[in-house]
């Protein structure tokens, strides 16, 4: 299993996680020696420069793993159509990371329905074949046999979600599992920097769930979100402990 948190560029984790006195500069590089993954969630914003993408892996540890949100402008501005340019130059940039590219998340929108199942299909068929890819659905109707074959046929991961607006905890697609613990942004601030909600046994609910799977050796990435608790790196560790890890 490989656990960590969305993003790590966050300076109100300063004292509960990062020293005091750390320099933004270095919060990645002292992430990775506590974390072996960490999901980027700035991708989904922008593509990153060649420099920054470059410094990423210079800062890491080397087994350190990171997966990408794909851009925004590939799954919900061009609803994954006529975006062959975009999605390259994305894939080509993180392959500046070589062996640190973890699995990569298509993210799609509320309005991503099962009336666009096609378009996720040809999507999916022209992606290369060397990475790893995962799809979390947030439209309730688009979970039909349609999808499932889609994502069998691809060997593309579901992602499992726990949220407030839909969870997910079913559909083995791939040979690996993909699972984001989003929490409830009504319930959890996220931005205090410390623990909100206690989530020990929502934890060890999910610890459960993911241990068969692991113990038959199936690769697992969890990924805790600042709204889950609210302080993820304080959730990475209860996993980790809880899995005896």
């Amino acid at each position: 299993m490989r656990i960590g948190t969305m993003g790590w560029s966050y300076d109100f984790w300063r004292g509960s996680f990062y020293p005091k006195d750390l320099a933004p500069s270095e919060f990645l590089t002292y992430y990775s020696k506590q974390f072996d993954t960490v999901e980027v969630d700035s991708t989904f914003y922008r593509i990153p420069r060649e420099q920054t993408v470059r410094n990423w892996k210079k800062q890491t540890t080397p087994h350190f793993t990171f997966s990408f949100k794909f851009p925004r402008i590939i799954t919900h501005i061009k609803m994954l159509e006529n975006c062959q340019e975009e999605t390259r130059v994305f894939l080509e940039r993180l392959g500046l990371l070589n062996e640190k590219v973890g699995p990569l998340l298509l993210q799609l929108p509320p309005t991503f329905g099962s009336n666009r199942m096609e378009s996720l299909n040809t999507f999916l068929k022209s992606l290369p074949k060397e990475h790893s890819y995962a799809v979390e659905v947030r439209n309730r109707e688009a979970l039909n046999e349609r999808l499932y074959s889609i994502l069998n046929e691809n060997k593309v991961a579901l992602t499992w979600v726990d949220s407030s607006s839909l969870s997910i905890v079913d559909g083995m697609t791939a040979g690996f599992v993909y699972v984001r613990l989003e929490g409830d942004r009504k319930r959890v601030n996220g931005t205090l920097g410390k623990t909100e909600v206690d989530c020990t046994p929502d934890i060890r609910h999910w610890v459960d769930i993911l241990k068969s799977a692991s113990d038959k050796g199936t690769e697992i990435f969890v990924y805790f979100s600042k709204y889950y608790s609210g302080l993820p790196t304080s959730d990475v560790r209860e996993f980790l402990k809880l899995t005896g890890s």
